[in-house]
């Protein structure tokens, strides 16, 4: 397990809150997490558990898919953030990275992480040293800057888009399945970086993972999803520990390693949900 940085001021707290699309499809039903200052949090569960309506309730992009939190509340550093202009939150220093590695594919890779300094006002100086900076986590995008990003492979279009991220000099990061389509040796790669800036820059990551595997190597606290709602949660040790999680996340019993044929009717026996 890492080793838990010294603050443990909560910046973001998410208070029972509940999501509805086009006024009548009930996503969330009551979700409650808080998300640690300089801590990665990890957000678990299946497809369709709810993950990425968390993270775009906090982010304020639901309305774009005619989504609303009709209960609850959302805090950051203590401040109500509901309805809030998704640029601003942006300018508050919580952007997110979306689940599709979301690139300008008729930009160049450097361009697209130029796009992420839009907001700033600190000079071209600081701009140039936080591109440096990008380049220095991401070795492959200095080598690929000149390209066209929609002609690069998938694991360069996420190092792309986290690097945008990281150009608007975030306080939180909301990442959105960064392990989706990869292979194992670049989620490994992704989920490094991912530690060397939490450790390096004091950026918070909140992100939405299926695999839980590797998500609870790389994070401090957990939230498991189930149907929208919050089944367990504790440290990343705890979790991963914890029996129900090995058997129906991580395929281990006590008998160990068990096949997913044994383990894919979970959602009808899990004790959680008794």
């Amino acid at each position: 397990m890492l080793d838990a940085p010294q603050t443990s001021d909560t910046l973001l707290d998410v208070n029972n809150i509940e999501v509805i699309y086009n006024h009548v499809i009930l996503v969330l039903k009551g979700v409650s997490l808080t998300v640690p200052k300089g801590r990665i949090t990890a957000l678990l569960g299946g497809n369709g558990a709810g993950k990425t309506t968390t993270l775009k309730a906090i982010s304020n992009l639901l309305h774009s898919e005619r989504g609303e939190v009709t209960k609850g509340s959302i805090s950051l550093k203590g401040k109500n953030i509901a309805n809030r202009d998704p640029a601003e939150m942006v300018r508050n220093g919580v952007i997110q990275v979306m689940e599709g590695r979301h690139c300008f594919e008729h930009l160049t890779i450097e361009e697209n992480l130029l796009t992420g300094a839009y907001t700033r006002t600190d000079g071209a100086g600081a701009t140039a040293a936080d591109l440096e900076m990008v380049y220095n986590y991401f070795p492959r995008l200095r080598e690929r800057r000149k390209s066209q990003a929609g002609y690069t492979s998938g694991g360069e279009q996420q190092m792309c888009a986290m690097g945008r991220a990281l150009m608007s000099r975030p306080e939180m990061i909301l990442l959105d399945e960064p392990s989706m389509g990869l292979a194992p040796q670049l989620v490994e790669q992704i989920f490094e970086i991912v530690k060397a800036v939490n450790a390096n820059e004091g950026v918070t990551f909140l992100l939405a993972e299926q695999n839980t595997n590797v998500a609870l190597r790389y994070a401090h606290t957990g939230y498991i999803l189930e149907s929208g709602r919050v089944v367990m949660e504790g440290t990343a040790q705890e979790l991963r520990e914890n029996p129900d999680v090995k058997e129906f996340y991580l395929g281990m019993s006590d008998k160990g390693r068990r096949s997913f044929r044994d383990v894919r009717s979970y959602r009808r026996r899990k004790r959680w949900l008794a």
